[in-house]
């Protein structure tokens, strides 16, 4: 499994509500309105991936699937209303930036 980021930029109303829909059924947790964070597999990743590309225009949208290590999402600086690192990651991190 790895941590990952889905961000994405969606004109559409319905097509948005769609892709975010997709990451919840995958186990992502929302982190902001268009951001989802969570730990996927190879499989789950690639089909999540399939899934916004059938949905979204590409002519206009967008959307990123980022994947991140352990060790650099423990580097992650959070600031202001940051979302629980424990929910997204399952383990608690004692120091917060």
């Amino acid at each position: 499994m790895t941590m990952v980021w889905v961000v994405y930029d969606i004109t559409e109303n319905k097509i948005r509500s769609r892709v975010a829909r997709i990451c919840l059924n995958k186990g992502l947790y929302r982190v902001q309105k268009s951001v989802f964070l969570g730990n996927l597999n190879h499989n789950e990743r690639d089909s999540l991936a399939l899934e916004c590309e059938e949905i979204i225009n590409p002519d206009v949208d967008s959307v990123y699937v980022f994947p991140m290590d352990n060790k650099s999402f423990k580097q992650v600086k959070l600031l202001g209303q940051a979302f629980d690192r424990e929910l997204v990651s399952d383990e608690i991190l004692t120091k917060f930036f």
